[in-house]
């Protein structure tokens, strides 16, 4: 049976003449009456959130995200805003955001301070299944080695307050400066795992486990890892594509565990530094496998990770489709050098016209009525929740 995934898309609303963020996120869900049963708002007003079903077909997580970003860009236009999927704000960053007035954002603003009053970063998280926790914590540790590789490919956070920052992905290099940042360390099993939150959250170093801010983790709400370094993406079809190349890791992980293979030996510092540098290169210089510290040209890992996955993308029924997206990639880069290109060619409207045109899919499907991204129910659920948790 094919693995369950879904897929977490962030977006940030800017002013249609400006490009400044705008706190519209509660105007625009209550503009289309489908988005408020879909949308959620973030952490900044300037913010929403969208998931989708649990899904077990990359054509399902793209008809529900096409029929989203079409219906959210056009209310958000009827606001005067634009839904853009990047990573960071490209402008206005200096500002400090409004807070969506919830009880706990309101919570982790006053303890994280000037780190969370510029949090202008959205993400596309991507949740897939595993059997239990012990799995989930041994997958996490097999896919550190190719967090490098991810994050290159989905870099698209090049602009901050107004200009270029030399770095692909600006949003994971500030997200470096949350209490938990960086790449998980390679916990034994799920019980050091859950000890190991439990006194960050007594120390007071986190305020709870959704707190937690590595690039990959395990859900607290879901029977899933969450990978949640990507930036935003552009296009939909790439968060779907990117989603699936993870499933496909996952999977492979979660078999190399049941044949008794022996976990990749990764050193924490070198994960997170090579990480680092993909964040600062993309796709156009060097990546390091922190597996073995030797660093190689992007487009050689790319081939690397789908002849790593490639069996699993044929069982999923995957292989096409990851075969297209990681060809383009590696002809065009990632989707940072659109943004640049954009920006450099026609500044802050040519930058609103591309999140637009990437938003408004044509012929989308109307918004679906399955609900986000949430435990299954029947017989579905067993599975899922009583792995997670049998307690």
């Amino acid at each position: 049976m094919d693995r369950a995934f879904g897929i977490e898309e962030e977006f940030l609303l800017l002013d249609a003449r400006s490009g400044l963020p705008v706190d519209r996120a509660a105007e625009v869900i209550r503009a289309v009456p489908e988005l408020g049963r879909l949308a959620e708002r973030e952490f900044l007003a300037s913010q929403l959130e969208v998931a989708t079903p649990v899904c077990r077909t990359a054509a399902a997580a793209e008809e529900f995200l096409a029929g989203f970003r079409t219906a959210a860009a056009d209310a958000a236009e009827r606001c005067g805003a634009v839904l853009a999927s990047t990573g960071l704000a490209p402008f206005g960053g200096a500002a400090s955001g409004a807070v969506t007035p919830k009880p706990r954002y309101l919570r982790i603003r006053a303890e994280m301070r000037e780190v969370a009053a510029h949090q202008f970063m959205v993400g596309t998280h991507v949740h897939v299944e595993v059997p239990s926790r012990e799995a989930g914590v041994d997958a996490l540790a097999r896919l550190a080695r190719w967090m490098p590789v991810l994050l290159a490919m989905t870099a698209n956070s090049p602009l901050w307050c107004g200009a270029a920052t030399g770095f692909a992905s600006w949003r994971h290099i500030r997200g470096l400066a949350w209490p938990t940042a960086g790449y998980p360390p390679a916990f034994p099993d799920g019980a050091a795992y859950s000890d190991g939150v439990a006194e960050l959250i007594d120390a007071g170093v986190l305020i709870d486990a959704g707190h937690l801010t590595w690039t990959a983790r395990l859900s607290e709400r879901y029977p899933t890892i969450e990978l949640r370094i990507a930036d935003a993406q552009l296009d939909h079809r790439d968060s779907v594509a990117f989603a699936v190349i993870v499933r496909a890791l996952v999977e492979r992980a979660l078999r190399a565990l049941a044949a008794g293979a022996a976990r990749p030996r990764c050193a924490p510092a070198l994960v997170d530094g090579a990480s680092w540098l993909a964040a600062r290169d993309g796709l156009g210089a060097m990546l390091v496998d922190p597996s073995t510290g030797i660093a190689a040209p992007a487009r050689v890992r790319l081939v690397e990770l789908f002849d790593e996955i490639s069996e699993e993308l044929e069982r999923f029924g995957d292989r096409e489709r990851a075969t297209a997206y990681l060809a383009r990639l590696r002809r065009t880069g990632s989707p940072a050098e659109r943004q640049l290109g954009a920006f450099r060619s026609g500044g802050a409207q040519a930058l609103l016209r591309l999140y637009a045109s990437a938003a408004r899919i044509p012929f989308a499907a109307p918004l679906g009525v399955a609900p986000p991204l949430a435990p299954p129910r029947g017989a579905e659920a067993t599975g899922l929740a009583r792995r997670l948790d049998p307690a």
